[in-house]
């Protein structure tokens, strides 16, 4: 057996299970825990009911979904936190109180649209209430900074008619206030929420189905097979793994915890230093939420936000995540050579096709859904349909194992996917009956009972890791209602643009330090809204294309949970890598020099996200331009990447890493001669370093 498939072994088997502040891991135990579970899976099954067929209004399934999501969190602190009997009787109090409140909204309809304006004092009760619980679900499940914000975004609300100079406003009393957050579309039940509802939570569950399928698995084997003999093997491992984790999970802090567990150790058994392997694990997490098809929640947020197409935030994202993953592994190839490290031996690896041909089905809806996505398909759409393709997937493999010789077995998957995709032509209903026929065979057939257990907990734990992006979800829409009431945000947008008309980089940088500032114990999602709220609209009227802003916005987001002092994901990698999460978030700021860069790059030749053409694409062609923008970036990017670590064919002097450092600086600036500059010295560093090294003796292994 190879020296990593015994790490894997040792480690146990992996979970995609998003952690949660303050909550461990499971559903509690006895009669309590049985029944929140099977509350996850009723949650879960009310979200694909509402996604197949949308019979009810959105306004009920947003607040059916906020109830859900405030059951599910208050029972599990009561079962997993609460110390004492009478504190697990409270918190299972608050929870079915919050799931009335979306009771509430779905009977009373049609009454609360036709006295809007003219609530009652039962409204108004309930909308408090609502407010009150959202507020307490957040600081128990999302910690303290995310409610602070909203807390004093509220308070603006109440006191800002006493506020001094320009955040002054004419003040609102308290029913309109009430009204605004617990029941109109621009507070909990916003945008944010509808997302969370119609799109995110059918993802999240698509990608509990394929983990418990065993994609992790077939991504961990490929990425073994394909990159572990590369120079610093395991580490490059790490970043592939990370990469096609991020395909189906857009939890940058999930993955980190679901792929960490293997590739830290792997990272450290081979020579790697503690909080550089911690680092290359946070960095490559981290960076599937910029990993298409799928991407991370934000996305889903910023095609409803833009009314654009979500094909078009993929398209945007394609380059940049190449240029973030490409830095990766040339990071860790620069550190691996420093170091006089080596790729693992190829006999010990799996061999990454067969991985592949054994596991192939699994790719299947992972195909069927990025075909669905660029083929026009609704997010929504594309999503369920996915999802319900690995369901049919999961649940056909004990009726073929069942079925004795090969054609046979050949012969019923190819009508099962005839059947399968006839949901094109047929509707959902088809593909429903489908599915409840392979239920009902899987009853009957050896396995098929472990099979549809299997099917149970992935949709109970889906529902489970929905609940922090769910609760971000709402408690940000307090920001955004206040943003929308108050006009706050119109004040803010003028300072930034009064700054850019002088210095639109200044303007840039103001909005980074915002996002890194905001992203201080804040999740991505809550932090790209609140500064694409305030600082989008500002960077569009400063010239800036409508896409880059907010993908601007959106990087700068992600690495917040990189760069220290809070830097999430780095703490999360923490224990497996045994050392400070401080310094994990320095070698993980390192190695996400991409993540900086490409953002400015971005606003100054929109091409590389596939977006404005410029100067170039007017002489010689919008592909020319593309292809001139995306080399350059590679090359400085590169040039950064040594000055970083020091080493290229060996180590690097002091002159040469800082030359290294301003060509890769002319390369990213948009100035005039600035990339003549950057080529000509950069090429001229690389060369002459390659020359005073052409014959010094390799570094030696420490494998």
């Amino acid at each position: 057996m190879s020296d990593a498939t015994m790490l894997q072994n040792q480690n146990g088997p992996h979970s995609a299970e998003e952690p949660i502040e303050g909550l461990p891991a499971g559903f509690g135990e006895g009669i309590t825990g049985r029944i929140a579970f099977w509350i996850a899976f009723a949650f879960t099954l009310f979200q694909l009911w509402t996604a197949a067929y949308g019979t009810l209004a959105s306004q009920i399934v947003r607040a059916m979904h906020v109830g859900f999501l405030l059951l599910l969190g208050f029972v599990l602190i009561g079962n997993l936190v609460a110390k004492t009997k009478a504190g697990k009787i409270w918190f299972w109090a608050l929870g079915i109180v919050g799931f009335l409140t979306g009771i509430y909204n779905w009977v009373f309809y049609t009454d609360l649209i036709q006295r809007s304006g003219f609530l009652t004092i039962p409204d108004l009760i309930i909308g408090a209430v609502l407010i009150v619980l959202v507020f307490e679900a957040a600081r128990r499940l999302m910690g303290l900074p995310l409610t602070i914000i909203a807390a004093i975004f509220l308070a603006y609300c109440f006191f800002g008619q006493y506020a001094p100079g320009p955040f002054i406003h004419r003040g609102y009393d308290f029913e309109q206030i009430i009204e605004n957050f617990a029941y109109g579309t621009e507070g909990i039940y916003g945008t944010p929420i509808y997302v969370s509802a119609a799109y995110i939570f059918i993802f999240v569950v698509f990608a509990a189905f394929l983990e418990r399928a065993g994609m992790l698995a077939l991504f961990n084997d490929f990425a073994l097979g394909l990159v572990g003999t590369w120079r610093g093997g395991p580490a490059q491992v790490c970043v592939m793994s990370s990469a096609l984790m991020g395909t189906i999970s857009g939890s940058g802090v999930a993955n980190v915890v679901a792929s960490g567990q293997f590739t830290i150790p792997l990272m450290k058994r081979f020579g790697f230093r503690s909080a550089f392997a911690g680092g290359v694990e946070a960095t490559s997490s981290m960076g599937g939420q910029i990993m298409p098809p799928v991407m991370g929640a934000v996305a889903f947020i910023m095609a409803e936000t833009l009314n654009v197409s979500y094909a078009e935030i993929v398209k945007a994202a394609i380059i940049p995540a190449v240029l973030y993953f490409s830095v990766c592994f040339w990071m860790v190839f620069l550190e691996a050579g420093k170091a006089g490290l080596k790729g693992m031996n190829k006999a010990d690896l799996p061999n990454p096709w067969a991985a592949v041909r054994e596991h192939w089905p699994l790719i299947l809806p992972l195909a069927a859904l990025v075909y669905l996505l660029f083929a026009g398909y609704t997010p929504i759409f594309a999503g369920t349909m996915g999802l319900a393709l690995v369901i049919v997937l999961i649940l056909g493999m004990p009726l073929a194992a069942s079925i004795g010789p090969l054609a046979f077995r050949l012969v019923f998957w190819v009508v099962l996917g005839i059947a399968a995709a006839s949901f094109l032509r047929y509707g959902v209903n088809f593909l429903a009956i489908v599915i409840l026929a392979l239920i009902v065979g899987c009853i009957f057939v050896k396995g098929g009972r472990e099979t549809l257990a299997i099917c149970r907990d992935a949709m109970a734990e889906g529902a489970k890791n929905a609940l922090p992006v769910g609760i971000a979800c709402a408690i940000v829409g307090i920001v955004i209602g206040t943003l929308t009431l108050t006009g706050i945000a119109s004040t803010f947008v003028g300072a930034i643009i009064r700054v850019g008309e002088h210095n639109l980089f200044l303007s840039l940088v103001l909005t980074m330090i915002t996002c890194l500032i905001l992203g201080m114990g804040i999740p991505t999602i809550p932090n790209y809204i609140i500064t694409s709220s305030l600082a989008g609209p500002a960077l569009l009227e400063l010239g800036v294309p409508l896409i880059v802003s907010h993908m601007f916005v959106f990087y700068f987001g992600i690495m917040a949970d990189l760069t220290p002092p809070v830097a999430l994901a780095a703490f999360a990698a923490a224990p497996m890598a045994k050392t400070s999460g401080l310094k994990i978030g320095v070698e993980a700021t390192k190695l996400a020099t991409a993540g900086f860069v490409v953002p400015f790059m971005a606003v100054y030749t929109p091409a590389l996200m596939l977006q404005d053409p410029g100067a170039i694409a007017a002489a010689w062609g919008y592909p020319v331009e593309v292809a001139y923008v995306f080399l350059k970036a590679c090359f400085g990017i590169a040039l950064w990447g040594t000055a970083v670590v020091g080493f290229l064919f060996a180590r690097m002097a002091t002159w040469e890493r800082l030359l290294a450092f301003v060509a890769g600086a002319s390369l990213v600036m948009a100035l005039p001669w600035t990339d003549e500059l950057g080529w000509t010295l950069g090429v001229i560093v690389v060369a002459q370093h390659w020359w005073r090294n052409r014959n010094a003796p390799a570094a030696p292994a420490l494998t």
